[in-house]
């Protein structure tokens, strides 16, 4: 059977665990080549090994999205292997503690700001090129209602994703008339990962969907057209 996205290449961010595992596998199950990054190489080394089992294709990149010049290095090795990018998906952040404004750590906010909004604007930049060179590119940024909806304790977070989520959607106001990139904000909701449960430590993960729910809404969003700028949040 033709796979539908055979002959694409789509680099995950986070790729080494949660959603960004999930819509790694599941990029490469639709036939996409995946560059998987992450810091965790072992956590990179188990998904690729998963992937080829299951005959699909992919790279990994080990990237510390806090090194200064991190994307950038990544940004010349794909692009001197591959000539465009089809599909970005940014999923790794960071969740600095839950705590009121007044008691928030000024290192972890830095941390949040760094991986959240820094690391997002320098992926753009770096890969705008390779993904207008593609003949449908694809960035799809995983967001949380925090950063639209503002909640007690979750100001740190919520306050970087509110940035990450301004400068998906002006990037693709931006480009949106020049180029045949399109960008979407998915929100996951409440997803079995990590994040989730140092969010919620008394929650049982068997409550919440599995992260492959929303990898495979993700790859609905690659595989289907959809115009202009995209957001929605995945229930389930």
């Amino acid at each position: 059977m033709t796979k539908p996205l055979e002959g694409r290449l789509a680099l995950v961010t986070g790729a080494s665990k949660g959603i960004g595992a999930a819509t790694a596998q599941a990029l490469a199950a639709a036939g996409a080549h995946v560059v998987l990054t992450a810091r965790d190489v072992k956590g990179l080394e188990a998904i690729e090994d998963s992937i080829h089992a299951a005959g699909g294709n992919s790279t990994i990149a080990p990237v510390d999205l806090v090194e200064s010049d991190g994307i950038a290095r990544l940004a010349s090795a794909i692009s001197s292997r591959w000539d465009k990018l089809d599909a970005l998906v940014i999923s790794a952040a960071y969740l600095p503690a839950l705590t009121p404004v007044t008691q928030i750590d000024g290192k972890q906010l830095s941390q949040a700001i760094t991986v959240n909004v820094l690391a997002t604007q320098a992926l753009l930049a770096n890969f705008d090129p390779l993904l207008k060179r593609a003949d449908t590119g694809r960035v799809i940024g995983l967001t949380s209602s925090v950063g639209a909806a503002p909640r007690a304790y979750w100001g740190a977070y919520g306050a970087s994703k509110a940035a990450f989520d301004n400068l998906l959607e002006c990037y693709a106001a931006e480009i949106e008339k020049i180029s045949r990139v399109r960008v979407a904000l998915i929100d996951p909701g409440a997803t079995r990962t990590s994040m989730r449960a140092k969010a919620y430590p008394g929650e049982d993960p068997l409550t919440v969907k599995a992260p492959e729910s929303v990898a495979n809404r993700l790859v609905e969003l690659f595989v289907n057209d959809f115009e202009g700028f995209h957001r929605e949040r995945v229930e389930g």
